[in-house]
């Protein structure tokens, strides 16, 4: 799927909606890991971005936006519009990242 056609705006300048597919989403479960606990919080006692987090964070959206990808190239897609994220903790030390979107079949006018 071209990433141009995704977006979280709910039209595409130049295309429009030929098919709406439904909702589509990418869901992954990411816990931290002792180490990486240890050394941010290393880093809060020195203040700034906490990189090691900001690195999971980012892997872990990452990972969440290409299964919602892959979801939507198996049901025939070719554009995703209304596109978000959505985080919770699942317990102490546990979250979940949700990528979700509306797949859809876009045509150049």
């Amino acid at each position: 799927m071209d990433h141009t056609l995704i977006t979280t705006a709910f039209n595409i300048d130049g295309y429009k909606v030929v098919k709406n597919l439904g909702v589509i989403r990418g869901i992954t479960v990411r816990s931290r890991n002792m180490f990486a606990t240890i050394g941010a919080s290393i880093q809060t006692l020195i203040g700034g971005n906490i990189t090691l987090f900001t690195e999971l964070c980012e892997k872990t959206r990452g990972e969440a936006f290409e299964l919602m990808i892959q979801h939507a190239d198996e049901i025939g897609a070719n554009a995703i519009i209304g596109m978000r994220y959505d985080a919770n903790e699942v317990m102490q030390g546990v979250t979940e990242v949700l990528a979700y979107g509306t797949a859809v079949v876009m045509e150049k006018v």
